[in-house]
């Protein structure tokens, strides 16, 4: 079972044009083509079958799990995770706008 925020390492077991399917340690997941890396910069090669990722879960009760293998995803969960500095190196508000999963949690817990 997975827990919201908790980092993996997974390997990508199927893709297709919304995403990636996944495995991590028997369990599977999804990872949605916005929250693949190759999706906002032209320099990273698309997820393929057999690729090792570390990923961040998004959403944990979804069926499948959502997860994100983007590194300001990554971050964020992070400072989510660490009670005593969640609103530290917050990220720019551009920066955000990738993120819109996250946006609105993140907004809500460290305003401007």
């Amino acid at each position: 079972m997975f827990r919201d925020h908790q980092e993996l390492d997974v390997t990508v077991i199927a893709v297709a044009a919304v995403g990636s399917k996944v495995d991590a340690n028997g369990e599977t997941g999804f990872i949605d083509q916005v929250k693949h890396p190759s999706w906002w910069d032209e320099s990273s090669a698309p997820p393929r079958a057999g690729d090792r990722l570390h990923v961040v879960v998004l959403d944990a009760s979804r069926e499948e799990p959502r997860f994100s293998a983007l590194q300001l995803d990554i971050d964020i969960a992070r400072r989510l995770r660490d009670a005593g500095g969640a609103c530290r190196g917050r990220p720019s508000r551009r920066r955000m706008t990738a993120t819109a999963a996250f946006s609105k949690v993140w907004e809500s817990m460290c305003p401007e």
